[in-house]
């Protein structure tokens, strides 16, 4: 009854929205701890983090233009090995020397290729771990 008077002494927990609690406009969370670059029209860059929707590259945003089709090789460096992971995307956002990719709908090849990346990394994180 109390809240229905004064609308301003209701919880203030009900009003603040967390982190946890906001919705997120990416459909596929980050990756910024792999080792890897990519190569864009023959040109390496690196990438600041990658997702299964897309990534964040460090390049001359001049060099290329928004809703540009691209061909897209990513290259990751796994334990024993560095892996290519070829595919194509579209340019949707450019700033100050970054240009956001997004990629085409993955293939299950490149959908494994991605999961042996994200499976080396915490497999090498656990063996770190276990070094005394």
């Amino acid at each position: 009854m109390i809240d229905k008077l004064f609308p301003s002494l209701r919880n203030a927990q009900d009003e603040i929205e967390t982190e946890d609690d906001a919705p997120s406009r990416r459909n596929y969370p980050r990756r910024s701890g792999d080792a890897c670059v990519t190569m864009l029209n023959g040109k390496i860059y690196p990438v600041e983090n990658w997702s299964l929707g897309g990534a964040l590259v460090s390049a001359d945003d001049r060099l290329f233009g928004v809703n540009q089709d691209i061909d897209i090789t990513m290259k990751f460096k796994l334990r024993g090995e560095v892996m290519d992971v070829v595919h194509k995307g579209r340019i949707i956002r450019k700033g100050t020397n970054k240009i956001a990719l997004q990629f085409a709908p993955l293939t299950k090849k490149i959908q494994t290729a991605f999961q042996q990346v994200v499976d080396d990394y915490v497999a090498q994180r656990f063996a770190d771990s276990q070094t005394v």
